[in-house]
């Protein structure tokens, strides 16, 4: 599978420099699934509906955040409508919006996103380690014929390199 990976992208320069490139790149080098980080999007502070339609648009399978994600008082609303926009899965309980989803793509193969949000210098959220892990093993459970073709990539943010560390180590 090829995949690209993007971000973050920061204000318009960045959303400029996605919006003009990423569809020759996914034609160019025949690109399965692009995630886009985006949280800071919306000059530099979170994103707005906009913005996330027009990123998908132009060829984004799957969009995440971070510690930004509210920052535009709109996204605690329209995220409820987009499920290919992710905020960290470790944020509180009834938080808007979710943290994981399944996508398929055009060749049929599924892929499992999930954003997490590191706890060190970071908001104090839950621990991203235990939700990773929890809805990881949620989703298998449900998609039990395709478990081990089912690629599976966590975004994280985090503002220390010992929790990037220990993602890597997720199931």
């Amino acid at each position: 599978m090829r995949l690209l990976f993007l971000g973050d992208v920061v204000g318009r320069s960045g959303r400029k420099a996605v919006l003009e490139h990423l569809p020759r790149l996914r034609q160019r080098y025949a690109l399965d699934f692009v995630i886009v980080n985006a949280e800071n999007s919306a000059g530099g502070f979170g994103i707005t509906e906009t913005i996330c339609e027009e990123l998908l648009a132009a060829g984004a399978d799957v969009i995440t955040l971070g510690n930004h994600s509210f920052d535009q008082r709109d996204a605690l609303v329209f995220i409820e409508r987009q499920p290919r926009l992710l905020r960290p899965i470790n944020m509180p309980q009834g938080t808007p919006g979710r943290g994981a989803t399944v996508v398929a793509t055009a060749k049929g193969e599924m892929v499992l996103v999930i954003n997490a949000m590191g706890r060190v210098h970071m908001d104090p959220l839950d621990d991203p380690f235990a939700a990773v892990e929890a809805e990881v093993a949620d989703i298998l459970g449900r998609v039990e014929e395709q478990r081990g073709r089912l690629l599976r990539l966590v975004d994280e943010d985090a503002k220390a390199y010992a929790s990037y560390r220990a993602a890597s180590d997720l199931p």
